[in-house]
């Protein structure tokens, strides 16, 4: 005898056909749910920056803005040294405008910690030497240099031109240069390889002015 097609349809794909595309949606729906699920989002620790006494608004706009953990550890150095909040939003900006991850945190504090002024430093972030360089600026603000001659300095590192270095500045300085005749010989871009030359004449009683006179302003 033969057997009918009918039988020979699977029961369960039978029942499948009779209720619709229903129970396949909510199979999806379930897998999609679980999935979701799994994925565990972990928030975005800012202990230290509570720590460093960053308030909250001033977080949460970082925050907005996309900080990651490691930035956050950068930004708490920078805060826990003496930056304000503005700063370390102004300088956030400033380096991730340039397309960088924030991670100047420990060098905004050594300048810090060696007296400079917090607007000098948001304009050596500008100017892009909180970098490698940053260890030259340091020193000569250590060795008692002030922040215009270090900025003066950074400027011209900055456009890739001559420059008095940190150690010939400070040198001048002991054998009795004035601030004001160090800061315009930084401006006027004297070359390092002029230090002996002035050491030199100053050694040998040239004035402050006659030193100046050598090199004139461009």
């Amino acid at each position: 005898m033969a057997t009918s097609q009918r039988s020979l349809v699977p029961v369960p794909v039978r029942c499948l056909d009779r209720l619709g595309p229903f129970p396949l949606a909510v199979l999806l729906i379930s897998i999609m749910f679980s999935a979701a699920a799994c994925k565990h989002v972990t928030p975005l620790d800012t202990k230290p920056l509570d720590t460093a006494a960053m308030n909250y608004d001033a977080i949460k706009e970082l925050k907005s803005m996309g900080m990651t953990a490691p930035e956050v550890l950068e930004l708490a150095k920078a805060r826990g040294a003496g930056l304000s909040d503005a700063g370390c939003i102004e300088a956030y900006q400033v380096i991730h405008g340039r397309g960088h991850v924030f991670d100047e945190g420990d060098a905004i504090a050594g300048l810090l910690q060696v007296g400079m002024r917090e607007d000098d430093i948001l304009e050596l972030v500008k100017l892009d030497q909180v970098g490698i360089g940053v260890g030259e600026l340091q020193a000569m603000r250590l060795a008692g240099l002030s922040d215009s001659i270090v900025l003066e300095v950074a400027r011209h590192h900055a456009a890739g031109k001559p420059v008095l270095s940190g150690a010939s500045l400070s040198n001048m300085r002991n054998v009795g240069l004035r601030e004001s005749t160090l800061l315009e010989l930084a401006r006027r871009g004297v070359p390092d390889s002029e230090t002996n030359t002035i050491m030199v004449l100053r050694r040998h009683g040239a004035s402050e002015a006659d030193i100046l006179r050598r090199y004139p302003a461009s």
